[in-house]
């Protein structure tokens, strides 16, 4: 086997300026305007490139991950850039995310000078990817889903000259329909469910392999559950805002996130995965996911209208969206 170059480790700090109307409360910025990003470069020692392969994710840090270390031990430069709102997605509007992004681009090409930028799109970070192009080529942004100013149209985003799709999914609003648990009924009280919808309670009569009929009702039930809650969403900022006292924000759970019946039957897009099984039953129930309110249909008042809300959903169209949410 050959063997691969030595991997020389680059802290990466980047500030640029950002005016906006309404306050990062969260977000990683500072009380100037200024936002502060940082990120990982892994170069191979005494390999140069005109090319930089970017792994960005919209809320993680990827430079503990295999895959960005072994490119650059084959003899890639590569870097692993975090946003501002870095291991905390609760307040994270996606078209942030977006100039974040681009500031990382710039900064490649105008100050490191690499002639090529691909971004490599792993888990959440492909529909970035892909949405970042898109307004990159064809900027069309002004506001969040939620009516929060973000002058995306105007930030003369530049676009990336390739993109590598890695174990990616196509938007964290496509991911939360399929996994929500359509059986909660109420949002304040998990704990009241619908057993026939229920797929991890033993009682429900419906029992993988699942039938048609019963794959058409739940997904239909797993979308109202979603515009029930994008409704309370929307009404929240709407009363937030008709009082006009500079609060935005309010925290809300979103229970019961990880239901998909693909889960429990293998027959649902086969392939050759085994069936989760109880295990998984017991551990997935009673996970929540923990959301935020803030002003963009995405997670959290704003951030939920913006990255997990379907209709709504920045990710979603493009793919890519802003809502907060942790699990």
């Amino acid at each position: 086997m050959k063997q691969g170059f030595n991997v020389q480790s680059e802290w990466v700090h980047l500030q640029y300026e950002e005016r906006a109307s309404f306050t990062e409360t969260y977000g990683f910025s500072g009380n100037q305007g200024a936002v502060n990003l940082e990120g990982i470069r892994f170069r191979p020692e005494g390999h140069a490139s005109d090319t930089l392969m970017i792994f960005m994710h919209p809320a993680s840090t990827l430079q503990l991950l295999p895959v960005p270390r072994a490119m650059a031990s084959s003899g890639a430069h590569v870097l692993c850039a975090a946003s501002r709102y870095a291991k905390n997605d609760t307040a994270l509007i996606m078209e942030k995310v977006f100039l974040d992004l681009g500031a990382y681009i710039r900064h490649a090409k105008e100050v490191w000078g690499y002639r090529h930028v691909v971004l490599v799109g792993w888990s959440g970070g492909g529909a970035l990817a892909v949405s970042y192009q898109a307004e990159a080529e064809d900027p069309t942004i002004t506001h969040t889903p939620a009516g929060d100013p973000v002058n995306v149209k105007d930030a003369g985003l530049i676009p990336a000259d390739a993109i590598i799709y890695q174990a990616a999914h196509l938007s964290r609003a496509h991911l939360l329909a399929e996994a929500i648990d359509p059986s909660v009924r109420d949002e304040l009280n998990p704990d009241d469910r619908d057993v026939e919808l229920d797929i991890y309670d033993p009682r429900n009569p419906n029992q993988p392999p699942y039938s048609a009929a019963y794959i058409t009702r739940y997904r239909a039930a797993q979308l109202a559950r979603m515009r029930r809650i994008t409704a309370s969403v929307k009404q929240t900022l709407a009363e937030l805002k008709a009082r006009n006292t500079g609060e935005l924000e309010r925290g809300f759970i979103v229970h019961r996130t990880l239901a998909d019946p693909r889960f429990l039957d293998p027959t649902l897009d086969p392939n050759d995965r085994k069936p989760a099984g109880a295990t998984w039953a017991i551990r997935r129930r009673s996970t929540p996911a923990r959301s935020g309110w803030r002003a963009s249909p995405r997670c959290v008042p704003g951030c939920r209208s913006g990255r997990w809300t379907t209709p709504t959903a920045t990710a979603w169209k493009a793919p890519s969206a802003s809502v907060r949410r942790c699990s």
